[in-house]
């Protein structure tokens, strides 16, 4: 970019569109060169669309399903400028300590925005970029700053690696040499046994409910006794039941 009114082209990630629709109005009346080459709901899909496209910014909202802004800013080149957008400040100074570009809280104002435009047209016109190693020790330091249980889960076989935030997960089932790690939308695999994956995630969090198997407390709506006193689990997020061995039915006896 040789200067500030230059045409750039920029991504914006969120999963609540109503957020990016509102940042783009805002980006259209304040930066009518800023070209919005696509949006995307998912950490996965902007990784896509940011290599296919190749834009100069990517807004990214940092909590997102699948991979958080976080994960995809550490993979873009340094070509690719990153603002990080969220209702989460917790955040915000790791965010600026680490010279990233810029920092924006939901709902997004006018005001905020243009400090942010601002500071974008500057490191366009004088190619200042970012390291994406710089996103990876704010992506360690995440992970870290609490307890070590897991925050992440790298799951897949082969070339295919995805990360995945362990609230997304629904539960975990043994079998074999691997794992089966069941979100929504999907199952997945991992190379760590059931005993591995339950010394490393948050008790308060996750139950073991059967020998091979781990379910996320906040996805169980109710437990339903038979007449022989085994439970079985209705959960919000998968459309199958899962029972409770009875050595662990004590853990619902007064839900």
């Amino acid at each position: 970019m040789n200067n500030a009114t230059s045409i750039a082209t920029a991504i914006i990630a969120d999963d609540e569109t109503h957020i990016s629709d509102h940042l783009i109005r805002l980006l259209e009346l304040m930066w009518p060169e800023l070209v919005v080459l696509e949006t995307a709901q998912t950490g996965t899909k902007a990784l896509e669309l940011i290599q296919q496209r190749e834009p100069d910014i990517a807004i990214l909202d940092i909590r997102m399903p699948s991979l958080s802004g976080l994960d995809v800013a550490c993979m873009l080149s340094p070509a690719t400028l990153v603002v990080f957008v969220t209702a989460f400040d917790e955040y915000a100074t790791q965010a600026f300590d680490s010279e990233a570009v810029d920092y924006l809280l939901k709902p997004v104002n006018k005001e905020r925005l243009e400090i942010t435009i601002r500071r974008l047209q500057h490191k366009l016109a004088t190619k200042t970029y970012i390291s994406p190693e710089v996103f990876g020790k704010i992506l360690e330091q995440t992970q870290t700053k609490t307890t070590n249980y897991l925050q992440w889960l790298r799951v897949g076989t082969g070339e295919l690696v995805e990360l995945i935030a362990v609230d997304k997960v629904v539960y975990l089932k043994a079998g074999g040499k691997y794992c089966s790690v069941f979100t929504e939308e999907k199952e997945h695999l991992i190379r760590m046994s059931i005993a591995q994956l339950e010394s490393r995630l948050d008790p308060q969090c996750f139950w073991r409910i059967h020998r091979g198997t781990l379910v996320n407390v906040s996805d169980i709506v109710n437990a339903r006794r038979d007449l022989r006193g085994r439970y079985q689990l209705t959960l919000r997020r998968r459309p199958e039941k899962l029972k409770v061995s009875t050595s662990h039915g004590h853990l619902f006896k007064t839900m």
